[in-house]
């Protein structure tokens, strides 16, 4: 073989190798179809929350993020959820639970605030602690509604990753939030 015949063999296998199957390529486009709906849903289900800004949905490549303002969710100082939450939750778990596929991450975040002494006679003695504790409460929730446990997961950042200024009332209300990420099998 010539050493042309030989670097046009070896050109053709990289190519093929940095080709995505017909296949993957199917299975991928599934998968965006499938968050697509579900992304879909959300929006028409949610949509009271939505315009009363209790809640945000953004879609991400291969995900959708749920923002809820932990005002929403929790009492001050409290990780207990208030009777709108498991509402507002239920009304979620009912959207992904049916035939779900996607890993659903909840993801407690609490601005700067110290921790108060009613909260620290309950054991909570961080902000990272009372944000885990939160997202757990979700999670659980989200499992009595219906959510596989194998796929969902809870995670508590504390006051990490902030989305606004902790300096003023509105930013620290923006920063108390859980979010949840579906993400797609592979991601």
């Amino acid at each position: 073989m010539t050493t042309f015949v030989r670097l046009c063999v070896l050109g053709a296998a990289l190519l093929m190798a940095g080709c995505v199957s017909q296949q993957k390529y199917e299975a991928s486009q599934q998968r965006n179809a499938e968050l697509e709906a579900q992304y879909a849903q959300l929006n028409d289900t949610m949509g009271s929350e939505i315009a009363g800004r209790e809640l945000h949905i953004s879609r991400m490549q291969d995900a959708i993020k749920v923002s809820l303002n932990e005002d929403l969710l929790f009492p001050s100082g409290g990780s207990e959820m208030s009777a709108a939450a498991k509402k507002s939750i239920a009304k979620i778990a009912a959207v992904l639970a049916p035939h779900q596929r996607n890993k659903i991450n909840v993801n407690g975040y609490t601005d700067s605030t110290p921790i108060g002494p009613e909260l620290e006679k309950q054991g909570i003695t961080s902000n990272l602690i009372l944000s885990q504790k939160r997202a757990e409460a979700v999670m659980q929730f989200m499992i009595s509604q219906g959510v596989k446990p194998d796929l969902v997961s809870a995670h508590g950042f504390g006051e990490a990753n902030p989305v606004a200024s902790n300096d003023t009332a509105e930013g620290r209300a923006q920063n108390r939030r859980v979010e949840l990420t579906v993400a797609s099998p592979g991601s």
